[in-house]
């Protein structure tokens, strides 16, 4: 008899795992399945359409004398990447914010962390166009990271004496408006020739990428999520709390610090060079979790990347081509989309109360 039930239960664990791991394998395929879709869009996509047969040829022979390899290698290509690297990198900030507060609602934009490097990167940007003419990708990160820091320092002081998470975040939500102010004030008072790309970047957009903002980019994200990856283990205890965590040898000081860094660093690396992006980081690692029906980091930190990735890139292509030749700002697309997903969050939890 006790050999049945131990069958039974044999048998019943690996149906769930064979069941977990058919889900976990049926969100990858549909992630890279719609990224290559969305990848074909949108290289054909734009002001001039290119067959799929003629970009196959350019991106094979790279025939440099036509329009079409100069529209796709110079124009499409490098947008299209960055979307990919910087929407993984807002998502995987995101999720790193909400492991760090225990809060879905937690993410770079609504905490103010995206404003606070807004404002630090305007004031750059126009201090170093009056002084050198020119502002490289590098300066920018380190305005933007510091900006981050400045926010989340100043999240971290108010959560000494709110321990309320609800009051936190409307505490990085007052954050947020007062950085937006400064960057206005600025942005009103700064000189034309100063702020010719600075009204359309601190709305958020995707444009104007090349090939050096690309590599640059590709670096800070590349290492970034290398390091969250690594952090996966201590993510995983960390979720299940912090005496679990210290149970399992987890340096919990050392590791809020890496979380808030790395963190601030993906999320400041966005704002460098697309501007502050609203809604990617909390709703991507949300629906993520909710289709792998699990919040295992090994799982999650690369399927929330490749989500990230396929949300902006088909933000972006709305944003080029809905009202073209008009472009729409990236974050007016991510807040349609993404806004109703954080409302129907907060319904969902409501009513599991």
């Amino acid at each position: 008899m006790q050999n049945e039930t131990d069958g039974r239960n044999r048998g019943a664990f690996f149906s769930e795992n064979f069941r977990r791991r058919s889900r976990y394998q049926l969100v990858f395929l549909a992630l890279v399945a719609a990224l290559l879709v969305i990848t074909v869009l949108n290289i054909n996509t734009g002001s001039v359409p290119i067959p799929v047969g003629e970009i196959v040829q350019i991106l094979l022979r790279r025939a440099k004398e036509s329009t079409q390899y100069s529209i796709i290698w110079k124009i499409r290509m490098p947008r299209m990447l960055m979307a990919v690297l910087l929407g993984g990198a807002l998502s995987l900030s995101g999720f790193l914010l909400q492991t760090f507060f225990g809060n879905p609602i937690a993410g770079p934009f609504v905490l103010g962390i995206s404003s606070g490097a807004k404002m630090v990167v305007a004031l750059t940007m126009i201090y170093f166009l009056s002084v050198f003419s020119r502002v490289s990708s590098w300066a920018l990160i380190v305005a933007a990271f510091a900006g981050s820091l400045m926010s989340v320092g100043f999240i971290l002081l108010m959560s000494r004496r709110l321990k309320h998470m609800a009051i936190l975040l409307v505490a990085g939500i007052m954050i947020g408006y007062i950085c937006s102010a400064v960057t206005d004030f600025i942005v009103t008072f700064a000189e034309d020739s100063d702020i010719v790309n600075l009204r359309g970047w601190s709305l958020g957009s995707f444009s104007g990428m090349g090939w050096d903002n690309v590599g640059v980019a590709a670096v800070m994200v590349g290492v970034t999520s290398a390091a969250t990856f690594m952090m996966a283990k201590p993510i995983g205890a960390y979720q299940l709390g912090e005496a679990y965590a210290q149970s399992m040898g987890v340096n919990i000081r050392a590791f809020r610090i890496a979380l808030i860094v790395v963190s601030s660093i993906l999320s400041a690396t966005v704002t460098a060079f697309a501007g502050p992006i609203s809604f990617v980081g909390i709703a991507v690692p949300h629906l993520i979790k909710r289709a792998l029906n699990t919040s295992k980091p090994l799982i999650v930190i690369p399927a929330v990347f490749l989500g990230g990735a396929v949300f902006c890139m088909g933000c972006d292509l709305i944003a080029r081509t809905a009202f073209a030749p008009t472009e729409l700002n990236i974050s007016t697309v991510t807040s349609v989309f993404g806004a109703p997903v954080v409302i129907a969050m907060m319904l969902r939890r409501q009513k599991a109360r």
